[in-house]
């Protein structure tokens, strides 16, 4: 089975900026900006059309009922079934999004959605002054958090950050974050598409109405805890994987490459997905199958696959499960 690549789905959002389509080298809508690309996508009603092989025009929902393990493995399997686990987006901020927080299982099957959402984000060329927010820079109760969303200081209480190009943040669910304008970002995602909105600058929409706010639901949500430092701290390194986050959803690294490099796969029991991030590479497995990625795009490859061998100059992230 040979990698698979699939059409991006292009999100129109009203904070959307315009990088998004020159990034992936495509034909942007002429009636709006692209906020996001899903990019692999199993969401219910957002589910990604492949574009090669000999499953082109099959969504990833009939691929992964039609070869199962064989697809993302045997574990893999067991434990999700037919849905597949993992979502990625580009994220392209032209304005500020809202002040969010994500549930983590438990909470969403209470509120009747399917799962929760941990997710990272790794950033790329970004403005000079973009920053995120992520994580409490101090102590706070919910009565308090509830009293600051009512009078517009609730980001008074989130840690800060300015962003360049190789950043990374994890958020796990229950962690307050927001993406500030300006920002340019990959995200890997459990998914779902479970989000509770904490603030929204009481700004309003193109009809004139304020955004629907979560307040009670994201009260039960939030994690209070106090870290010094909410980002990913990692040396970047040429030609190795360096690992960015391991937990119980997903196992990302990213890669520097600008000599060949040969990466085993045969003791892993899950698909793996390359995002392009800078540059260009050939990718070659042990089946004879050879694809190439570039910045911008992405590619799932299945879980039989066992050796892959790289070659280019390219920057991308590796992800499983």
């Amino acid at each position: 089975m040979e990698p698979i690549k699939f059409k991006p789905i292009l999100k129109q959002t009203l904070w959307g900026g315009g990088k998004i389509a020159s990034f992936k080298r495509i034909q942007g809508p002429t009636d709006g900006q692209i906020g996001e690309s899903w990019e692999i996508s199993d969401v219910e009603g957002h589910e990604s059309v492949a574009v090669n092989g000999p499953y082109a025009g099959k969504t990833l929902t009939e691929i992964t009922a039609e070869l199962k393990d064989k697809l993302v493995g045997t574990d893999n399997y067991k434990r999700f079934g037919n849905d597949f686990p993992l979502l990625v987006k580009f994220i392209d901020a032209n304005q500020d999004l809202s002040i969010q927080v994500h549930p983590d299982d438990e909470k969403a099957r209470k509120y009747g959605l399917k799962n929760g959402k941990t997710e990272m984000w790794f950033m790329m060329d970004s403005a000079p002054d973009a920053f995120l927010r992520c994580g409490l820079k101090s102590k706070i109760t919910p009565e308090e958090y509830k009293k600051k969303v009512e009078d517009g200081t609730i980001c008074d209480a989130i840690s800060e950050f300015p962003v360049k190009a190789d950043d990374c943040f994890f958020i796990p669910a229950g962690r307050i974050h927001s993406i500030s304008k300006g920002c340019f970002l990959a995200e890997i995602q459990q998914t779902s598409d479970a989000t509770f909105r904490i603030y929204d600058f009481n700004r309003r929409d193109k009809n004139g109405n304020l955004r629907e706010l979560h307040t009670e639901k994201a009260a039960e949500c939030i994690d209070y805890n106090v870290q010094k430092d909410y980002r990913v701290d990692y040396v970047p390194a040429k030609n190795q994987g360096v690992s960015l986050v391991r937990c119980k959803h997903f196992n990302t690294a990213v890669y520097d490459l600008d000599e060949p490099m040969t990466l085993d796969y045969s003791e892993l029991d899950s698909f793996i997905i390359f995002v392009g991030i800078k540059g260009e590479g050939t990718f070659a497995d042990n089946e004879g199958n050879t694809v190439t990625l570039r910045e911008g795009e992405s590619m799932l490859v299945p879980a039989t696959t066992s050796i892959i061998n790289v070659s280019g100059s390219i920057k991308f992230l590796e992800t499983y499960v």
